[in-house]
């Protein structure tokens, strides 16, 4: 039989592993998502188009919060991580229209 201490400490190195590769992920997945995303602001400021798209944001936010409900996510907290990364999006893009 196992020690119950020690198989705990197990387990939570094993959960531990995967948050650290979950976290990998995320910093790769949003470093891909920003390269296109200074493209789009590239492409806005050669065309003089305006930084932020409200009606795309809002149909972002609206898949996002279903996609939450999917993933069992609270949609709340997925709302506020979208609005944050749209918020940086627009000031890179801002950026780029000076």
């Amino acid at each position: 039989m196992t020690d119950p201490a020690a198989r705990a400490a197990e387990l939570l190195a094993d959960h531990r592993d995967s948050i650290d590769r979950l976290d990998a992920i995320l910093v790769y997945t949003l470093g891909e998502r920003f390269k296109h995303t200074q493209a789009v602001g590239r492409l806005k400021a050669a065309h003089n188009l305006p930084p932020s798209d409200p009606a795309r944001e809002e149909r972002q936010i609206e898949r996002l919060e279903w996609l939450a409900k999917e993933a069992d996510l609270d949609p709340e907290f997925a709302k506020k991580f979208l609005n944050f990364i749209i918020s940086e999006v627009i000031r890179h893009h801002e950026r780029m229209q000076k």
